[in-house]
């Protein structure tokens, strides 16, 4: 069960080809009250992530509408809670729309601590 004040993230991907609808997302989410953040679009690696991505920033009471609004695009994600286990939130309790993209697991936080990163909206939770 989902713990509605839980944070969550998900981290959408996108390639070229993709990237007019990753935007048109980004833009509804951004317009999205449920919605506590939206991160800039990257276009290479960033942390864990290999590949062009952006993430958004809400609670555990909206994840079924968010993992509804991005399936309807067909872009890939990465949805997953924030827990202090950074690991375990990135691969045990992630929950993967579209073909999953190898993670660069290596440079996570050991579970139990967060080195300082903001993880959730602008400060840590």
């Amino acid at each position: 069960m989902i713990e509605p004040d839980a944070p969550y993230h998900a981290h959408i991907y996108f390639d070229d080809a993709e990237r007019a609808a990753a935007t048109e997302l980004r833009d509804g989410f951004s317009r999205d009250s449920a919605i506590l953040f939206v991160g800039d679009m990257t276009d290479g690696a960033a942390g864990p992530h290999p590949i062009a991505q952006y993430e958004v920033h809400f609670l555990g009471a909206a994840v079924p509408a968010v993992v509804a609004t991005i399936e309807a695009t067909g872009l890939r994600a990465l949805v997953h809670p924030l827990t202090d286990d950074d690991l375990a939130d990135h691969t045990t309790l992630a929950h993967w729309i579209g073909e999953p993209v190898e993670l660069d697991v290596t440079v996570l936080d050991p579970p139990g601590i967060n080195q300082g990163i903001p993880r959730f909206g602008i400060s840590d939770f």
